[in-house]
């Protein structure tokens, strides 16, 4: 079993590196689902599928000590992050099958795929991190494991980040515009610190401490 340092270390690299992936790929898909410009698309699909894969690793790698705060809570993580990062590689199949079709000249599905990527990412990137937020973010306040301000922008973004989904799915304004961008801005920095203290300062040792009272030979584990 990983140390407790470890496993910060580990989740908090993943954390950050969900930035450094996603970030670029939107930049990079972009002018190809618009069809202007298909050049970073091979990129961008890349970036995704590791985006995919550090989501679900979040989860997995948090796991084994979050589970001794609230077994509920630690297992919804791990379902919420797969489904999220399920859609992010559905997002990305349609990317390839984008760039085949442009290759091809075949102009006539490029509406329905662009349509389901979009689907993909409001369902995936635009909704579930706000679950996720909820669910890591009670742990963490409950268990005092980082500073709760942190896990409190997380819990207070969570609610803006679901409406913002939501009135896009009315119709009320796009996944793009500057008021969605605006209430994703409290996840996004939710996320971004939790991925840089963990790296910096790891898990707060008295409540590690606080844990290996738990009668559980894992929380004792995770305590040294």
């Amino acid at each position: 079993m990983l140390s407790p340092r470890n496993t910060a270390m580990i989740a908090g690299i993943l954390y950050l590196l969900t930035f450094a992936t996603s970030i670029p790929a939107l930049i990079l898909k972009t002018p190809a689902l618009e069809g202007t410009s298909s050049a970073g698309l091979s990129i961008a699909i890349l970036l995704e599928l590791l985006l995919a894969l550090s989501c679900v690793g979040t989860a997995i790698v948090l796991y084994p000590l979050t589970r001794q705060v609230s077994e509920i809570g630690a297992l919804g993580f791990v379902a919420s992050r797969t489904i999220e990062a399920a859609l992010v590689g559905v997002g990305a199949v349609t990317l390839l099958a984008l760039a085949v079709i442009d290759r091809s000249g075949n102009a006539d599905a490029r509406p329905v795929l662009v349509a389901l990527h979009d689907a993909t990412f409001l369902v995936g990137p635009g909704l579930l991190p706000a679950v996720n937020a909820v669910l890591l973010g009670s742990v963490l306040y409950r268990a005092r494991l980082v500073p709760r301000f942190i896990p409190v922008i997380g819990l207070i973004g969570a609610p803006l980040l679901a409406a913002s989904a939501v009135a896009t799915l009315l119709g009320v304004f796009s996944q793009v515009s500057p008021l969605a961008g605006a209430a994703a801005l409290p996840i996004a920095l939710w996320e971004f610190l939790i991925g840089a203290w963990l790296v910096i300062r790891g898990f707060s040792a008295p409540a590690l401490a606080s844990l290996s009272g738990v009668a559980s030979p894992e929380a004792k584990t995770l305590s040294r």
